[in-house]
């Protein structure tokens, strides 16, 4: 399993559009990625200009198609005139999890 987890910085006043543009990416993932395995996006409590994405991979054919998918090319033209910084991405085998 395949595993990211991605920090992302909305600049101030941009926090509604950076939401909507992360929430349109979960309904294309839910709508079109079987072998997405979770998907995950978060919103700091304290700083709400801070979101965070976890994301689960059958494979790296799935994190592929995910990242080549029109919703994350649309999601990057939306994020890319508001993000406050790079984007932190940590990509990792995921070697633990606990299933609901």
């Amino acid at each position: 399993m395949l595993a990211i987890t991605a920090i992302i910085r909305a600049k101030k006043g941009h926090e509604a559009a950076m939401r909507q543009a992360l929430l349109d990416v979960v309904e294309h993932v839910r709508a079109n990625e079987p072998s997405t395995v979770g998907y995950y996006v978060s919103q700091d409590v304290d700083s709400p200009r801070i979101f965070s994405t976890y994301e689960r991979y059958l494979d790296q054919a799935a994190m592929d198609r995910h990242n080549n998918s029109p919703a994350v090319a649309r999601f990057f033209e939306v994020a890319k005139p508001i993000l406050d910084g790079e984007v932190i991405v940590v990509l990792a085998n995921e070697i633990a999890s606990k299933e609901e």
